[in-house]
């Protein structure tokens, strides 16, 4: 039997403090421009709430190669800055002049030293304070890393794209000898699109992998004249942009158990927050989950959280119909944390009243059209 700290893969919501590493490989010639650009960054993520230090370094073997690492609060200040409008506009003049970059994300768990801030002492001078925790446990994880993307498409659109995503041919899933692709789940809710990818190694060079693949390609440009946002897959920093706004990050996932793929039905649940209410939500929704991780014998064999501003999705694998189980389907245990749930949502009053039948009504309205689910066949 696995401990509930064994099946927490992943959290954003640990309280610990984030250290956030940004390899860099720079355009020749373009030293000053990158400096120039840096100083500008700096100084804008400088007054972001949350934000501890950051350093600049440049590698002592080849001048070209940079390491920007920023230390963090806890991860839900940096998700919130790095997704935000603000974010995009800050790192725009980067992109001219950096060739590749490689993002890392890692909690602290063990230090020598600590990061501290000047803060009241109770006789009226200055003590120094420790600025954020460390992680409780180390996590055990499974090899998988997950992600998602979301847009929107023209209204009036949506069965025409439907059939798109539904009937584009898979791409390889593998990557390299560490890397493959190993599972994409594409619903859609309405106009809004979710395609989440569960990748065993580096995101990075699947999400690259999978953007060169011609079968991919095809999907995409397919959808493009009834895409929302516009965007022009030949133009670099269009597409960048595009799936910068796209990102979907996953915030938490917890798993039972011992249920493969062929035991559970894959859904996705949309949650749409009210204004500066999604982290509220995925915070929820992230410890209900872990506390009905307690419970192995349950139907939820696993769940995950994504979460960008007001736009919460959870994706979990469920033994039998939702119906069945409302409440887990939904998230929540009991009625006093239904009704919390309910007063973060735009459209979450009915979940107020607590009526099983009013869970059942909302969870059947949440729940997102799945579209199509592609498991990679496993290496021989």
């Amino acid at each position: 039997m696995t401990t509930l700290s064994e099946r927490i893969a992943q959290s954003a919501f640990d309280g610990s403090r984030l250290r956030v590493v940004l390899l860099l490989d720079l355009y020749d010639g373009c030293q000053k421009q990158f400096l120039d650009a840096y100083e500008h960054m700096r100084n804008h993520v400088a007054s972001v709430p949350g934000h501890i230090s950051d350093q600049l370094c440049q590698s002592i073997e080849n001048p070209s190669q940079w390491l920007i690492t920023s230390e963090w609060e806890s991860a839900p200040p940096f998700l919130a800055w790095v997704n935000s409008e603000e974010h995009v506009r800050t790192v725009m003049p980067l992109h001219s002049c950096v060739r590749d970059t490689r993002s890392l994300r890692f909690s602290v768990l063990r230090e020598t030293g600590q990061a501290f801030e000047t803060g009241p002492e109770p006789g009226g001078g200055r003590q120094r304070q420790p600025r954020g925790g460390l992680q409780p446990f180390p996590r055990v994880g499974d090899g998988v890393v997950r992600h998602a993307l979301t847009f929107t498409v023209k209204p009036g659109s949506e069965q025409a794209v439907a059939k798109i995503l539904a009937g584009y041919s898979s791409p390889s899933a593998r990557v390299d000898d560490q890397t493959r692709l190993r599972r994409t789940s594409l619903f859609m809710h309405g106009n809004r699109v979710v395609r989440a990818i569960e990748v065993q190694g580096d995101l990075m060079a699947a999400l690259r992998h999978v953007a060169r693949q011609p079968e991919v390609r095809a999907v995409e440009e397919a959808i493009n004249p009834y895409l929302e946002q516009d965007r022009d897959l030949d133009d670099g920093n269009s597409a960048r942009l595009f799936f910068t706004r796209a990102a979907l990050p996953a915030v938490h996932h917890v798993s039972a158990d011992g249920r493969g793929p062929d035991e559970v039905n894959r859904h996705a649940l949309l949650y749409r927050a009210k204004k500066d209410c999604g982290l509220a939500v995925a915070r929820l929704l992230s410890r209900q989950d872990e506390l009905a991780a307690d419970d192995p014998a349950g139907p939820v064999a696993g769940s995950t959280v994504f979460h960008r501003d007001d736009i919460v999705v959870r994706l979990i694998d469920v033994e039998g119909p939702l119906e069945d189980h409302p409440e887990l389907a939904l998230g929540v245990q009991g009625p006093r944390k239904a009704a919390v749930l309910g007063r973060l949502l735009a459209d979450g009053a009915a979940l107020g009243r607590g009526g099983r039948r009013d869970l059942a009504r909302f969870v059947t309205g949440s729940d997102m059209q799945l579209i199509t689910d592609r498991l990679a066949a496993p290496e021989s």
